[in-house]
């Protein structure tokens, strides 16, 4: 039970790795105490949290924290939900690839992308969050050299799906400039999304 609540945590708190996650369950009293981990004992380590992840499967432990988000969905009283949208950089564990210095050596799936005003090896989580409670509802993980705009619809429609299972509709779509696409505008019905230097020649500040 304390492993899947620390799953869950995880995503509600947007930690981005797993040794973010096992530094956190040994310096954060109210974590430890919500992943039911007593006071003289250990935090789970890395090796035991990756262990978990592969005996259970990838597919089985996000079905599992998904079910969880949707009852902790239902607990709000707010059922028109505004949606942001935004990625992280989450550094690979990696040296670059000495014949090829956009991908990773020992991590392969690791590419280079933009990371805040730089650029660095490894992966970008998308995440949506409902913006009054701050609950994450939907995540994905891709390569750091995929833009935002690729991930923008398969994003929109776990939110819309996680809304559906919780008795909740999407009322708006919150995000930067990255997620600018004109299907995310037109699948939803309101869309605070600032265009792109590149999109502006016919229209004019915020949809």
């Amino acid at each position: 039970m304390g492993l899947f609540r620390t799953f869950i945590i995880m995503k509600m708190k947007g930690v981005r790795s797993l040794r973010e996650m096992t530094r956190l369950l040994d310096t954060d009293p109210r974590l430890r105490r919500l992943c039911l981990i007593k006071p003289a004992e250990k935090g789970y380590s890395r090796s035991v949290l990756s262990r978990f992840i592969r005996k259970l499967g990838e597919t089985r432990l996000i079905n599992i924290i998904d079910q969880k988000v949707v009852k902790l969905s239902k607990h709000s009283s707010t059922r028109d939900v505004d949606s942001i949208f935004d990625a992280s950089f989450i550094k690979a564990w990696s040296t670059r690839d000495p014949l090829d210095n956009q991908t990773g050596y020992s991590d392969k799936e690791a590419r280079v992308g933009r990371a805040g005003k730089t650029f660095g090896l490894g992966y970008k989580l998308h995440l949506a969050i409902d913006s009054a409670t701050m609950l994450p509802l939907a995540c994905i993980f891709a390569s750091a050299n995929q833009n935002e705009q690729k991930h923008s619809l398969n994003l929109l429609e776990k939110t819309k799906l996680i809304l559906k299972q919780s008795e909740a509709k999407l009322r708006s779509v919150v995000a930067d400039s990255q997620y600018s696409d004109v299907k995310l505008r037109d699948a939803v019905d309101a869309a605070v999304i600032p265009y792109r230097a590149n999109q502006k020649r016919k229209v004019n500040g915020l949809l």
